[in-house]
């Protein structure tokens, strides 16, 4: 390694997962590398914090890890900053070796369908936000007078939306959910929930834990029309081939569910396949939307493809989440890949623009931003291990930019603009706060969710 760990500065943008193991990745290589991690909240953990289900507090438990990566020799949390307004890309880049963006990715991608934009629509994302408490959505409002809501998509965090959404509130207090989220859903008129996918079963996108949740919720009966079980010829083909048995047992799920008797159970999920909206309905907010049923057949590459028909149907929703994928934001400073929704890179080195081959020096990306958004956790950690493979071989060849001595650092910068840096014992007395607020209701936590509450009991125990 030609620049000394001792002198060497690496700087990461984003404190999810990607985040936390690409600095680990960096300390196994280089004990007491000086990393900061970079993070516009005054807490960490980006969507193991904002966007687990609160329901699903074991896959919360890898922040213990993160804990320990805080933990090590050369380490800084640098809370509360906003990059691209408190600094610039090209202000860190001035002031550390590397720079790796590890931000992810959250906008979401629309339908593309007339009455999209009307109040009552949004981004499944918004939802997760305010329930898991993220500051820029407390604030956020919802119908939840509503009687009737879809779902657009099957994937994970659809399953998510639609379970918090019936999911008994007796249940939901136990957990780290949202005051405010846990008020609005005690009071909820939704009584069912429709489950809208673009094609069949087997291309369900879900996880056989995430459906199968649905069946042991109280109170609920899950709704499934046996002919959107009989599979094509181009399903049973994909399914056969697959070596993930993942959409086999989704499918015996859902002929179980296919089969049950209904109960006239208080809440329904409506699973629609092979289904695609087409418009909503509405002029002041959303009263219904239009579906139209789709075939499938084969897309030529062993996949299948949904292809529209001319039956239609209406669902009489006041609310609808789309959750039907997601792209990263641009970052003014770095390249942008538009189309695809990324930082453009090859295997974690910045490129100059989508396509080219230029490496940007000292500037590197992981997770989400980098590969678009797929995968689990603990995916992201294989993804932080590779980019710092090749962070650790630009080092070797002194291929990172050199640094001039005669800049201030980045505190002196921040501190010169007003800004107000939180750092990890900081975190940790928010954490504190927290748990204490929860204790006195038998609850993990009672998050905060206002950023100027947070910074008022940090300062209070400085």
């Amino acid at each position: 390694m030609s620049t000394p760990p001792s002198s060497l500065r690496v700087a990461i943008i984003g404190s999810g997962p990607a985040g936390f193991y690409a600095a680990e990745a960096l300390q196994k290589a280089a004990p007491g590398i000086a990393i900061d991690l970079i993070d516009r909240l005054p807490t960490p953990f980006g969507l193991v914090r904002g966007g687990v289900a609160p329901d699903h507090p074991k896959i919360k438990s890898v922040t213990r890890i993160f804990d320990r990566i805080a933990s090590q020799p050369g380490f800084r949390y640098l809370g509360h900053v906003q990059v691209g307004t408190d600094v610039t890309v090209e202000e860190l880049r001035a002031r550390y070796h590397v720079l790796l963006l590890c931000y992810g990715a959250d906008a979401d991608r629309a339908l593309g369908i007339p009455g999209e934009t009307l109040p009552g629509s949004h981004a499944a994302t918004e939802f997760v936000a305010w329930y898991n408490g993220n500051p820029d959505y407390a604030g956020a409002a919802f119908n939840l007078a509503a009687r009737e809501v879809a779902v657009v998509g099957i994937g994970n965090v659809a399953m998510d939306v639609a379970r918090i959404l019936v999911k008994p509130t007796g249940a939901l207090a136990a957990t780290d959910l949202a005051d405010h989220a846990l008020k609005a859903l005690a009071e909820s008129s939704v009584r069912t929930i429709h489950i809208v996918a673009r094609r069949g079963p087997v291309q369900a996108a879900c996880t056989t834990p995430e459906l199968r949740e649905f069946g042991e919720l109280d109170g609920v009966d899950v709704v499934v029309n046996p002919r959107d079980l009989e599979l094509d010829t181009a399903s049973e083909a994909e399914l056969a081939a697959m070596e993930d048995r993942n959409p086999a047992k989704n499918l015996e799920v859902l002929r179980e569910w296919a089969a049950r008797p209904r109960t006239d159970a208080a809440r329904q999920v409506v699973f629609h396949f092979n289904a695609s909206p087409v418009s909503l309905a509405g002029t002041e907010h959303v009263t219904g939307m239009t579906v139209v049923r789709n075939r499938l057949e084969s897309d030529g590459n062993g996949g299948v493809k949904a292809i529209a028909t001319d039956e239609t149907y209406d669902l009489p929703v006041g609310l609808v989440f789309r959750s039907v994928g997601y792209k990263g934001r641009a970052l003014p400073g770095v390249p942008f890949d538009e189309r695809k929704g990324v930082v453009p890179n090859i295997d974690g080195r910045v490129v100059e623009a989508p396509g080219s081959t230029t490496a940007v020096p000292g500037l590197y990306v992981a997770g989400w931003i980098k590969r678009g958004p797929q995968g689990i956790i603990g995916t992201n950690k294989l993804c932080a291990t590779d980019t710092v493979t090749q962070v650790l071989a630009d080092i070797a060849n002194s291929a990172v930019p050199s640094l001039d001595p005669s800049l201030s650092t980045v505190d002196s910068l921040l501190a010169e603009r007003g800004v107000t840096v939180t750092s990890w014992t900081d975190w940790q007395t928010l954490d504190r706060a927290e748990q204490a607020r929860g204790a006195a209701s038998g609850r993990p936590r009672v998050k905060l969710t206002n950023v100027q509450e947070m910074l008022d009991i940090v300062a209070a125990s400085r």
